[in-house]
């Protein structure tokens, strides 16, 4: 059995810089919290023995009583460093490269871990040193003496501890900005520098919005509650306030600054468009009216929020679902798909229109007027690859990309009454939109991954 994840993100620093903090493993607990310590028995180099222990205590438990020595078992000075953990008949091989890359570091992570012994090591310590890897090359970075470039726009995420927030602001980080958080919070683990608010009132956190540099601030903001909730009147009133009220405290402290803000990104949805059947929907296509109330009903008041923000650019980014390896939803489809259940849901028929986390973090940059090939104008903006497939072919492609046979399929009726116990909202999946940008397509943005077999086959390998 073989577990293997791979990601590359790019760092603001020299290679030689971040070799100086990669090459120390003593240092590794500094960068990535899921490691408590580490200790080598001598020098850096190939054969070197040493040990490590994991930061979860159940699990640092186990380990001390049982784990061999940890071994150095791949070394080329500036360029490459492999460790390998041994476990009987198996091991966890952490691989880093280094690689040039503009005037920063391309730097790759590569876990494999294979033996009997792979469920339980992935789910221990695998998972969470990828699931954590992005945070933790902005640490290694910030270690190495990356600085922000006074010249380049400060960047501030409200609701930017979410998974999309992370990733964009490791993103925008990897470019030279200053990278803010705004969220509800404090967490010692976001490896930026962040505030605390409410989410409803104007407060010392509108300190954050203004900046001494000629360059000025931008906006980005996803802040709100996930939508996987029951539809229920009192869930849908909180998806809306939570959503409403943060736009507008964000609007009044813009108001009070000095200068717009350079660009405001706000985040929006195509669920905006609710169930849309088989129409072919674009920025200019209208609003349903009143439409479902979890869905236009939430969406529709949050744009219209941001009607007063004071910024020189404004785009709403309406997003379609993103699919990423550490997403729910995607994860939620992922494991039913394992466990012979990845069969179309209700008739199959609905459309699923997507994004690639890669492609939307491009996205959010070009929307943000930070990539100066792609022009977005003010005004509604698709996030959508421009490939949407029927619900039936979504799980046909993961059962494809996950090696699992053909699976019966689940009723829309099954579905509502399994939907009560997750205390999930069934029109999630029996809904459907057929979303692309024609803004996208006009400014001639490119996607990395078009289609659905080149999205699951970079997510899943």
């Amino acid at each position: 059995m073989t577990w293997t994840r791979s990601t590359t993100t790019h760092l603001p620093v020299t290679p030689e810089a971040a070799w100086s903090v990669l090459s120390d493993l003593t240092r590794w607990p500094q960068w990535e919290p899921t490691i408590a310590s580490v200790r080598l028995d001598g020098p850096l180099t190939k054969g070197v023995t040493g040990a490590y222990l994991p930061a979860k205590r159940w699990v640092r438990a186990v380990h001390e009583r049982s784990a061999p020595p940890l071994r150095v078992t791949g070394h080329d000075d500036g360029r490459r460093l492999e460790i390998t953990q041994p476990n009987p008949r198996g091991g966890m091989r952490v691989e880093w490269t280094l690689a040039p890359e503009g005037t920063g570091t391309s730097l790759t992570q590569t876990l494999e871990i294979t033996g009997p012994l792979t469920p339980a090591i992935a789910t221990s310590v695998g998972q969470d040193l990828d699931r954590g890897f992005v945070d933790a090359a902005v640490r290694l970075a910030r270690l190495a003496g990356a600085r922000p470039d006074p010249a380049l726009p400060r960047i501030v995420i409200a609701g930017g501890s979410g998974s999309l927030g992370r990733l964009l602001g490791a993103r925008l980080f990897g470019r030279g900005h200053d990278v803010r958080i705004i969220t509800r919070q404090r967490d010692d683990e976001l490896p930026f520098d962040h505030v605390v608010w409410d989410g409803r009132t104007v407060g010392d956190w509108t300190d954050v919005l203004r900046s001494e540099h000629e360059a000025g601030v931008a906006l980005v903001n996803l802040a709100g509650k996930l939508v996987d909730v029951r539809p229920s009147a009192a869930n849908i009133a909180e998806l809306r306030r939570s959503r409403v009220d943060s736009t507008r405290a964000l609007v009044e402290a813009s108001r009070s600054l000095d200068r717009p803000l350079v660009a405001w990104l706000q985040a929006s949805t195509t669920a905006i468009w609710s169930d849309a059947g088989e129409q072919r929907i674009t920025e200019t296509s209208p609003l349903p009216a009143p439409g479902l109330p979890q869905m236009t009903g939430v969406a529709r008041p949050w744009e219209e929020a941001t009607r007063r923000a004071h910024a020189d650019h404004l785009v709403l980014l309406r997003t379609s679902i993103v699919l990423d390896r550490h997403a729910p939803a995607l994860q939620i489809l992922a494991r039913l798909t394992r466990a012979g259940l990845g069969g179309r849901v209700g008739s199959g028929r609905q459309w699923f229109s997507w994004i690639h986390h890669e492609d939307w973090q491009r996205v959010a940059v070009a929307a943000l007027g930070l990539d100066p090939r792609v022009r977005i104008p003010d005004g509604p903006l698709v996030a959508a690859a421009p490939r949407p497939l029927r619900n039936a072919d979504l799980m046909a492609a993961l059962r494809r990309h996950l090696h699992r046979p053909a699976a019966p399929p689940t009723p829309s009726q099954l579905l509502q009454v399994g939907a009560i116990g997750l205390r999930s909202d069934p029109a999630l999946a029996l809904t459907g939109r057929h979303c692309t940008s024609a803004v996208l397509e006009e400014a001639g943005f490119t996607f990395t991954h078009p289609d659905i077999d080149s999205a699951l086959a970079e997510i899943y390998g």
